[in-house]
């Protein structure tokens, strides 16, 4: 989910940043990439270090210097089955929100229980049979079952669908044997 990568790229430097110590100038320019979504990174969060700046190339028509640079870059990636322990943070008629590191995900009404769940004029999901209730700043554990990284920010679908998965006092429940 969370890691520290080192990445090798050429960056731009726009004259504007331009400064007497080049690795500060890469690392200015470097941290306008800070939240862009990338398909093969995840989310850069933070520029940690510039390790390495080699000999800049200057393209003709663009007044900006070409680096290429390794760096250490702190990134977001959620991984495909990966079970999160998160908090609802939003509800709507179609589902939960819930805070996944840098993202917001949805657990689609749908994939909340296996029982039907239903949106109440109080802003809750609510379980026709189990009478279970999910709402706003209710801890939970899903699963990544989708990332798309087509739009910016990156969506993630989820599912508190299986075993192992809902939300904490149902999980607390069903291992102390209760009734589901």
């Amino acid at each position: 989910m969370f890691e520290i990568a080192t990445i090798k790229q050429n960056v731009r430097v726009p004259p504007r940043l331009w400064k007497k110590n080049i690795k500060l100038a890469v690392k200015g320019a470097l941290s306008e990439l800070e939240g862009k979504v990338s398909k093969m990174h995840g989310i850069l969060l933070s520029i940690i270090k510039v390790q390495d700046v080699g000999e800049g190339k200057i393209l003709p028509g663009d007044g900006a210097v070409y680096f290429p640079t390794n760096f250490d870059a702190l990134i977001f990636k959620p991984e495909l089955n990966e079970v999160i322990d998160s908090e609802v943070i939003d509800m709507t008629e179609f589902g939960a929100f819930l805070r996944v590191g840098a993202l917001d995900g949805l657990v689609h009404v749908s994939q909340v229980s296996d029982d039907f769940f239903s949106y109440s004029k109080e802003g809750v999901l609510q379980g026709k049979q189990s009478k279970k209730m999910i709402k706003i700043g209710d801890q939970v554990r899903a699963r990544i079952i989708s990332v798309s990284y087509k739009a910016e920010p990156a969506k993630l679908g989820l599912t508190m669908r299986q075993p192992g998965l809902g939300k904490w006092e149902w999980l607390e429940e069903d291992s102390n044997g209760k009734q589901k």
